[in-house]
């Protein structure tokens, strides 16, 4: 019996090693022979300490890796293929959101790592409507986090900008928190011909900021934040990236009619005056991710800008510290497994 390697959620919430059979793809999916996962704060949605129900889960959903498998009625792919999975697992393209046309919104669609089986592993199961078709010319490195944090602040920036009501070139765009997501969002905010201002607790991360194309930075600790925008004449956008912390203070420094985009999944809650949204005209949004096909423009257009994650490699076996290591906040700035 072929076996594949991969690392799942244990009945105490951990992680540990485990080995799974290796089996034909169900139809509508493909098996993926994973090269590198990306560790995501996300994952913490399956293992400890919110895992207690799903033990035997492989988290991850920065997979990038080749088909190796296809099973029956996929069409479109074929053995080899480069491909890539992120959060989203694939539409079902008959509920009700996908007969509208709104795949992201699926009320069938597994998220990756939390429903169905994930990227800590040699090998995985997705969905032919979850697949990310990728370059050759990008490393699985630079590909994985770009799947999952690239992509998040991708779609937030791109929905937010050159559209109705949004920032246009020029334009200043606030950043919060240099992360895992953000370091990459100044990245993607910077090659939009935006005017890039970084905010983060703390001076120590503002030489890695300007490093990375911000134009201006602001740390939170030292004075009011708000004010300081409002200095730099105002955001008209401002992401927040950070899974950590009160994203309220970023209101009062948005020029009027601005916009606060939500990424990062934190645990305060936001408080917003009716002052503001009547007066000062401001708007608070949250983002997911997107479809395939616009992850694949995520990818050009990281190749194109040189946008590119700073990654902590590790072997899968080392899945367990590795994502100790991410959920203490000290990696620089995405772990990645590789097989």
């Amino acid at each position: 019996m072929a076996t594949y390697r991969a690392v799942e959620v244990a009945p105490d919430g951990g992680l540990r090693p485990t080995e799974r059979e290796l089996v034909p793809p169900a139809p509508g999916r493909v098996r993926i022979r994973v090269e590198a996962c990306g560790i995501c704060h996300s994952d913490s949605v399956a293992v400890h300490p919110h895992g207690s129900d799903q033990p035997g889960r492989v988290p991850g959903h920065e997979a990038v890796g080749r088909i190796d498998a296809l099973g029956d009625g996929v069409t479109g792919w074929e053995i080899g293929d480069r491909v890539g999975v992120g959060f989203l697992g694939g539409h079902c393209g008959m509920c009700g959101p996908c007969r509208a046309g709104d795949f992201v919104g699926c009320a069938d669609q597994p998220y990756t790592g939390v429903h169905v089986d994930g990227g800590y592993a040699e090998a995985m199961y997705v969905r032919q409507t979850g697949l990310v078709s990728v370059p050759e010319t990008m490393s699985a490195l630079r590909v994985a986090p770009l799947l999952c944090a690239g992509f998040t602040v991708y779609n937030a920036l791109t929905e937010n900008v050159l559209t109705p009501g949004g920032a246009l070139p020029g334009d200043l765009v606030a950043v919060q928190g240099i992360g895992g997501l953000g370091h990459l969002a100044v990245q993607y905010a910077r090659s939009l011909a935006l005017r890039v201002v970084a905010v983060a607790r703390g001076a120590g991360k503002e030489d890695l900021a300007l490093r990375l194309g911000a134009h201006h930075y602001v740390d939170s600790t030292n004075g009011d934040t708000a004010a300081q925008l409002t200095q730099l004449g105002g955001a008209r956008l401002a992401l927040a990236t950070a899974a950590a912390g009160d994203m309220s203070p970023l209101l009062d420094g948005l020029a009027h009619g601005g916009r606060l985009v939500v990424v990062g999944v934190s645990e305060e809650p936001i408080s917003v005056t009716p002052y503001q949204l009547v007066f000062k005209g401001v708007q608070v949004l949250g983002s997911l991710t997107g479809t395939p096909a616009a992850n694949e423009r995520n990818l050009a257009f990281a190749q194109a800008h040189d946008v590119a994650p700073m990654v902590e490699q590790a072997p899968l076996l080392d899945a367990a510290s590795a994502y100790d290591r991410m959920m203490r906040g000290d990696a620089r700035f995405r772990m990645v497994l590789t097989t």
